[in-house]
């Protein structure tokens, strides 16, 4: 019998509502206003399981991390949120790649949706 693989991805899920403007030529009127919506995102970590722990990295960790970034997009304004940028999808998977890479070990993808319209970015 062969030992099982000690590589593994792991991920934590969080949302967060906030409203922004965005400047564009298509579905322009609507998205020159303020509106709103609620994001998911996701946390993608990568490395070896820990022997010991049997773990890649605890989970609590990226939690913790999490919960000092959400805060920032939560109920604001994206346009005001400084560092972001236009507050598009790429922006917003930027910006959440930059808080959690110093934050924990592994990172390997974040990917943003929105549920309400369908779509997602995902950063790799």
């Amino acid at each position: 019998m062969s030992p099982a693989p000690s590589r593994c991805e792991i991920s934590q899920k969080f949302y967060f509502d906030a409203a922004h403007t965005l400047r564009r030529d298509i579905e322009a009127e609507g998205s020159r206003r303020i509106h709103g919506h609620t994001y998911h995102a996701e946390i993608t970590l990568a490395g070896n399981v820990d022997p010991v722990t049997g773990m890649v990295v605890d989970l609590g960790l990226v939690r913790l991390a999490i919960e000092q970034l959400r805060p920032q997009l939560d109920h604001h304004l994206l346009d005001e949120v400084p560092g972001l940028g236009p507050a598009t999808l790429e922006n917003l998977a930027a910006f959440i790649w930059r808080a959690m890479a110093n934050a924990v070990p592994g990172l390997t993808q974040v990917r943003v949706w929105r549920d309400g319209v369908g779509d997602s970015c995902t950063l790799r």
